[in-house]
């Protein structure tokens, strides 16, 4: 999979979530935001946790960050790419546009 863009729309984000090469979604709510709806196959790893769980990321693959509206995932991305990794992305709208756009959610835990 070549680089991603710094953001990505829920359609984009969707449509490569489906590819053999799939990044990884990673969801950086909190546990109780989490346990209310979430989208499906995600990894969570809540923004304060952040730093001490990054070593839970797999190395040489794709990702891409996701939180409520895109704010704290785009500060996750941020901080990834800084620290080297090319290959992050933001969900922009975060889980609330990718409910607004109909794609799958989970509710509950």
């Amino acid at each position: 999979m070549s680089d991603l863009p710094l953001t990505l729309t829920p359609v984009e984000a969707a449509a490569l979530l489906q590819g053999s090469d799939a990044p990884l979604l990673i969801d950086v709510r909190e546990e109780s935001e989490w346990n209310e709806v979430h989208i499906p196959g995600a990894l969570l790893i809540p923004l304060s946790q952040f730093v001490a769980r990054q070593g839970e990321i797999p190395e040489g693959r794709a990702l891409i960050m996701q939180c409520r509206s895109g704010g704290r995932s785009g500060q996750a991305a941020l901080a990834l790419r800084t620290a080297g990794r090319a290959n992050v992305a933001n969900l922009a709208g975060g889980i609330t546009d990718w409910e607004a756009a109909g794609l799958p959610v989970t509710y509950g835990e």
